[in-house]
């Protein structure tokens, strides 16, 4: 029951937080990207107090130290909760990620999102998108921007395995070091889940793959590494 109502609670907070990011984050929508992205940190680490405050959700990252500290990179991560979507905005300095177009609809966070530099992908659109997604991530990379990408494109529940859609192959070669990257936050904040369990959600930040590699085999060597840590991580988790 206990679990239930700190749940709530931190739902509660969660949507009263974020909109009043959405109210405040309005007049960054006409200023300089990283007025908004400040912002945006600023919100990420409000989430992840909440967590911690009120559902017991500790918080573990290794591997930071692999992140350049100025500079572009792209970083591949498997995508188990909303809060993959959250933490790469406190973890980086100018965090790009690669969204789906339709979010860019909602009233509000697409206005921020966009002004953040997000780029939406519009999977029908077939090879116009991935062209699309291929000159946007050169434009952000060229900005010193860390491009955040969930190769599975949606979000996935522990131990599964979705394939990798196009996207991330587009970008491999073109934008480099490439960080694999992989979390186990399904366990505690799940898939569309009203509960949020206590314990650690652990994120790992994997030392970059070798520059020079064909594109194909960049691509094969990060999935590789990408879920070869999912399940260890996951085989570790720490749900109380």
């Amino acid at each position: 029951m206990l679990i239930w109502v700190r749940s709530a609670m931190f739902n509660l907070a969660f949507f009263v937080m974020t909109g009043g990011l959405i109210l405040i984050g309005l007049p960054y929508r006409f200023g300089r990207k990283e007025s908004t992205l400040r912002v945006m940190s600023l919100w990420a680490r409000g989430v992840i107090w909440l967590m911690g405050a009120i559902c017991g959700i500790r918080l573990r990252v290794t591997g930071v130290e692999h992140i350049p500290k100025d500079g572009p990179c792209l970083i591949a991560c498997n995508h188990q909760s909303a809060f993959d979507t959250i933490v790469w905005l406190m973890l980086l300095p100018r965090p790009i990620y690669v969204i789906k177009a339709e979010l860019l609809k909602i009233p509000g966070y697409g206005g921020m999102a966009k002004q953040a530099g997000s780029i939406p992908v519009d999977r029908a659109a077939g090879a116009s998108a991935m062209r699309g997604l291929l000159r946007a991530g050169q434009a952000r990379a060229a900005e010193g921007g860390q491009i955040v990408i969930f190769p599975e494109g949606t979000r996935a529940p522990p131990g599964a395995a979705l394939p990798w859609q196009p996207g991330v192959v587009a970008l491999a070669g073109t934008v480099s070091p490439v960080i694999p990257a992989a979390t186990d936050s399904g366990q505690l904040w799940g898939r569309r889940a009203f509960r949020k369990l206590p314990g650690t959600i652990t994120l790992s930040i994997l030392p970059p793959l070798p520059k020079g590699l064909p594109r194909v085999e960049t691509v094969r060597l990060l999935e590789a590494r990408v879920r070869e840590e999912a399940t260890r991580l996951e085989a570790l988790a720490e749900v109380r």
